[in-house]
């Protein structure tokens, strides 16, 4: 079986060719804009997207299935009929639902926690589509006649590309609309929102058919988190995996029950069609590449490379440190007044030492994630983590320290193409070679994590 794999992120849209055998190759891959029209806004352009995709398809040339992974709770209001956006992509960054959400009752928080275990935070697409059907008049117009629909990015895809207007159940677990009990989507959280249910997809299993783009059918959507999450092999309990992209996932499967409430989030791993839904819990950090990206555009540093190695003891243990809340603070905290800040500079600090801050902030506010989901699972011995980030030895083995835990770093790097083309079918055991291990080596102290406490409660509830 030859798969295209295709992975819609939220800076990029990559595509890969999966064959039986593990054997793959990137077969195009192409950038798009973010917009920023207001402070706490993020937006794409969800026609430059689907060009996107068209175009990695198109490179991918004939294939025999095809699968696509989403941003996950980026969301957007189309015409039913046409098909035509009424609405740029509201990414899930975007912040501008944060004072509507912090209106409602403090009855609505625990409602939330309850049907759909999530927090009334705009992270999350439900507020976003209650934003567009109230400021969008296209979108209440096309309401008013029936002729709107409403949803996360792959509904859009699908629905304009393969004639399928529908989800999978861990992309719906992501919009705080989904009933974790039932599995459907929740009237009482539709109307908690102002969210018509009438308006959303069908929801269907990974692996339960999304139509077909020309003659070869799509047999596979889910979030791109849980896609990784099964290219990392976590199959069982305890099974933990981090993506460090535009921001840094943890992922834990938890098994076939609804986690216990904790810190983190339960979520939906994944449905396989005939089986019934695994479970995970999920914690997530707002700005880990996007925090780099953003370091080096004031020039703390100019190219990755600079990034494997530092000399001397960490940024952190000499008091220099850096949280990286750019976009505010996610699990646990869930503070979107959180500021990025620096602190224990000197007239002695380079950019060196502040890039290096940038790497350890990061790492620590995952250490977070870790602390949190060991709380709720039994972690495995090891947590295999990829993405940009991790092509850092420096930052990998930080984190191995800081975690108290091995990390390892597979040698295939697209994870979540790789978990789209198993869903698919495809056999990839070739691709599970040795991974290089990160061991804890007793760098990161007690101290060093009181220290960083302390600038991230510094740095909580700074933005009006």
């Amino acid at each position: 079986m030859r798969v295209a794999a295709i992975d819609q992120g939220t800076t990029s849209t990559r595509c890969l060719v999966v064959e039986d055998g593990g054997t793959w190759h990137v077969a195009g891959s192409r950038r798009h804009n973010q917009f920023h029209p207001a402070p706490g806004r993020v937006e794409h352009d969800p026609e430059e997207l689907l060009r996107n995709i068209e175009a990695v398809l198109q490179a991918a040339g004939p294939v025999d299935a095809i699968g696509i992974a989403n941003q996950g709770e980026s969301c957007l209001a189309w015409d039913a009929q046409t098909g035509k956006a009424f609405s740029p992509v509201i990414v899930w960054q975007d912040a501008r639902t944060a004072d509507a959400l912090g209106r409602l009752d403090p009855s609505a928080e625990r409602r939330s926690k309850e049907v759909c275990g999530l927090p009334l935070d705009p992270y999350f697409s439900a507020s976003k589509l209650a934003w567009l059907l109230n400021n969008v008049p296209a979108a209440a117009e096309a309401h008013a006649v029936g002729r709107l629909r409403l949803g996360t990015t792959d509904a859009f895809f699908l629905d304009r590309l393969a004639g399928s207007f529908a989800t999978d159940l861990a992309t719906a677990s992501r919009t705080g609309l989904l009933d974790l009990k039932s599995g459907a989507w929740s009237p009482q959280m539709c109307e908690l929102h102002g969210v018509p249910i009438e308006c959303l997809p069908e929801i269907r299993t990974v692996n339960g058919g999304f139509g077909r783009i020309g003659e070869t059918p799509v047999k596979v959507s889910i979030v791109d988190q849980q896609g990784a999450l099964y290219g990392h092999n976590c199959r069982k309990p305890g099974d933990c995996k981090i993506t460090f992209g535009t921001g840094a996932f943890l992922l834990a499967v938890s098994g076939s029950e609804r986690p216990q409430d904790s810190e983190l989030l339960p979520t939906i791993a994944w449905q396989l069609d005939g089986h019934p839904p695994t479970f995970a819990i999920e914690g997530g950090v707002y700005d880990a590449g996007s925090a780099l990206e953003w370091a080096r555009s004031i020039g703390l540093f100019s190219a990755l490379e600079e990034l494997g190695t530092f000399e001397g003891p960490s940024a952190l243990s000499r008091g220099i440190v850096f949280v990286p809340a750019l976009s505010g603070l996610a699990a646990p905290y869930w503070d979107r007044k959180a500021a990025p800040l620096f602190i224990g500079m000197d007239h002695s600090t380079d950019r060196r030492d502040m890039v290096r801050a940038v790497l350890e902030g990061i790492a620590m506010l995952t250490v977070g994630l870790v602390d949190a989901a060991s709380k709720v699972a039994e972690l495995g011995a090891s947590i295999s983590i990829d993405g940009g980030l991790s092509q850092s030895s420096y930052f990998a083995q930080f984190l191995a320290s800081a975690s108290k835990r091995t990390i390892t770093v597979p040698p295939m790097h697209e994870l979540t193409a790789l978990g789209l083309a198993e869903f698919c079918g495809v056999d990839v055991a070739a691709t599970r070679s040795a991974a290089q291990s990160f061991v804890p080596d007793g760098s990161v102290t007690d101290e060093d994590h009181r220290r960083f406490g302390q600038a991230v409660e510094r740095a909580r509830g700074w933005k009006v």
